[in-house]
């Protein structure tokens, strides 16, 4: 007996699906009620961070049921590539005041990152994963721990144990109000970015050729094979669309906090799968709420001054979740095949 386990995407809305909506609204109310206006942008933007990072080890896991330690570093080297890119051939060192402009570096950075990013999934999938697929599970599991230690020391010796500043091209002070509160610009770019890449995966997976594929080899990698679909083009390109969207993940970061350091994929990485987990793994919505349910968690503690146990607070609703509801809180209990 083998357990059935696939990609699941959300339902057409209707009906039923209106009681998860509504919950997902009175949740965004109470969380707004709690941390005020302010704090309330900023998980939005720490939660968007962590819920595309998720994306890619709900899809990886999805697909060839691996847990893809090396994910949360393959964020990390995208950040330093974003730093790179605009520090480098770009030669920026300031903020771009021209709007235009702007929009121009922007499309140019996520567009290169994100396909520089994808190119380095497809190459550790290709060299570190494959080669052990029929491999007991232990072996691909050890096998990312060590592609996770490689990535954070040849980005340490390219660019130092220390934090590297990254040129902010967001004017500081272009900020609104609202409510009472100052939000800044970059929040509601950040927020929307990650948005449309979740919508954009979601639909990409649903209703593409690819996705099928991808949703069909998740299901049932042998009938698939048989149904003429490309098992090894099908895994390279989970691998692609998750480390692309890790990459987006880390343009976000050194946008929003300025730096790159060489060990922020190691907490990124534990909070984002943390974030998968909680949303249901293999569920790329679950996965997407987990984020911001993480980032809701970290800045709630640091409203109320308790910053230094948000880490206790994260874990102990996961432990909570899981005892109550082992799937997650948008996992599905799915049946046995033959």
């Amino acid at each position: 007996m083998q357990t059935q386990r696939s990609i699941r995407l959300p339902a057409r809305l209707d009906g039923s699906q209106l009681p998860f909506v509504a919950a997902i609204a009175g949740s965004l109310v109470v969380a707004y009620a709690l941390v005020g206006p302010q704090q309330f942008s900023n998980f939005l933007t720490i939660g968007a961070v962590y819920a595309l990072i998720a994306l890619g080890y709900t899809m990886v896991y999805g697909i060839i049921e691996l847990i893809n330690f090396a994910h949360g570093d393959v964020f990390m080297v995208g950040s330093f590539v974003a730093l790179w890119i605009l520090s480098g051939p770009l030669g920026l060192h300031g903020s771009i005041d021209n709007p235009a402009l702007l929009a121009v570096v922007l499309v140019g950075l996520f567009l290169v990152t994100m396909l520089i990013l994808g190119a380095l999934g497809i190459f550790i999938e290709r060299f570190a994963y494959r080669p052990l697929r029929n491999a007991p599970r232990l072996a691909p599991l050890i096998t990312a721990i060590g592609v996770s230690f490689i990535l954070q020391n040849i980005m340490q010796a390219f660019f130092g144990p220390s934090p590297v500043n990254s040129p902010q091209i967001f004017t500081l002070n272009a900020r609104f109000d609202v409510a009472g509160a100052s939000i800044g610009y970059l929040n509601v770019f950040i927020v929307a970015v990650a948005v449309a890449l979740m919508i954009a995966l979601q639909l990409f997976v649903g209703r593409t050729r690819l996705g099928r594929a991808m949703r069909s080899t998740a299901q049932d990698r042998e009938a698939a094979e048989l149904m003429g679909v490309d098992i090894n083009l099908t895994i390279a390109f989970t691998f692609f669309i998750g480390s692309a969207l890790a990459g987006a993940a880390g343009i976000v970061w050194v946008l929003y906090f300025g730096y790159a350091v060489f060990n922020q994929g190691f907490y990124a990485g534990l909070f984002a799968f943390t974030a998968a987990v909680l949303g249901g793994i293999g569920n790329t919505t679950g996965a997407a709420l987990g984020g911001f349910v993480i980032g809701f968690l970290q800045v709630a503690a640091a409203q109320y001054g308790y910053s230094r146990w948000s880490e206790v607070a994260i874990f102990g609703v996961l432990v909570l979740v899981l005892v109550f509801r082992p799937t997650g809180l948008l996992g599905q209990q799915l049946g046995e095949r033959a």
